[in-house]
């Protein structure tokens, strides 16, 4: 697959993409002597979500920190729980900054750039969100260098982006296979407050330990020797991490019992 930091005229976006305002090529003649500057809130661009993707091979960094989730049972590609009940990222703080004490998601640590690709070939090109606000004329990393080759930082940046993409692939041939065995289903996380009963607070999509208890051999060997047990075993743990991620919002926003589960009133 040939990749290129000078996106070819020819290749077109198509549809969105998650968190990008305005994605558009890379190119020398409209971005020469641009680059981008650590913005005043750095992470600011992902504050409002809930739920970042996050790729195979992120899952047993991910799972020590976030409840990992599934899309849905048919197309099941994992997800890091990042929000609750609000749309609030509880690991970006006010001031933008992401909890550096926990393993921040590739497609967080990428932005704002990613590959595209043209639908009729198999090239690929460079992209950015136009509207980051870190890009400016007067960069402390530029895109490019004074001849129009990329600079080192974007060389970096287009070989993070590379190695995403691939693991990005391994993760949706990765989905198809995990659909096959019906082991997903729509469940319910769960609140208790001291001397309380249980409330319902999160609805979400992950794997059923009763149908996973209930394959046949073959089909749990076969799972096994699909690679499949490791992610499935990492998922199941991180459901310990709704409490920690209930504790970080009631601390985040200074809630009393009787607040724990109620809207954030937004100022």
């Amino acid at each position: 697959m040939s990749q290129t930091p000078a996106a070819p005229s020819d290749i077109q976006l198509d549809g969105q993409m998650f968190l990008f305002r305005k994605p558009e090529l890379l190119t020398k003649d409209k971005h020469a002597g641009l680059g981008v500057t650590r913005p005043k809130m750095p992470f600011g661009f992902c504050a409002g979500v809930r739920a970042v993707p996050i790729v195979l091979a992120e899952i047993a960094s991910a799972q020590r920190y976030y409840p990992i989730i599934f899309s849905d049972a048919n197309n099941p590609l994992p997800m890091a729980v990042v929000g609750l009940i609000d749309e609030v990222n509880l690991f970006v703080d006010d001031n933008g900054e992401w909890d550096q004490s926990v393993y921040i998601p590739g497609y967080i640590r990428r932005y704002p750039f990613a590959l595209a690709g043209d639908k009729s070939s198999d090239r690929m090109a460079m992209i950015i969100d136009a509207e980051f606000e870190g890009i400016t004329d007067a960069p402390e990393t530029p895109f490019f260098q004074e001849g129009g080759e990329p600079s080192e930082a974007m060389t970096q940046a287009m070989d993070f982006c590379r190695t995403y993409e691939r693991d990005r692939m391994v993760t949706i041939d990765f989905a198809k296979k995990f659909a096959e065995y019906d082991l997903l289903t729509t469940q319910v996380a769960q609140y208790t407050p001291q001397g309380g009963e249980p409330q319902p607070f999160a609805q979400y999509v992950n794997v059923e330990e009763k149908r996973l208890n209930e394959l046949s051999d073959e089909k749990f060997l076969e799972l096994r020797k699909s690679n499949l047990l490791p992610v499935i075993h990492a998922a199941m743990m991180s459901m310990g991490n709704w409490r920690s991620l209930m504790d970080r919002r009631v601390r985040r926003f200074n809630l009393a019992p009787d607040q724990v589960l109620q809207p954030v009133q937004k100022q």
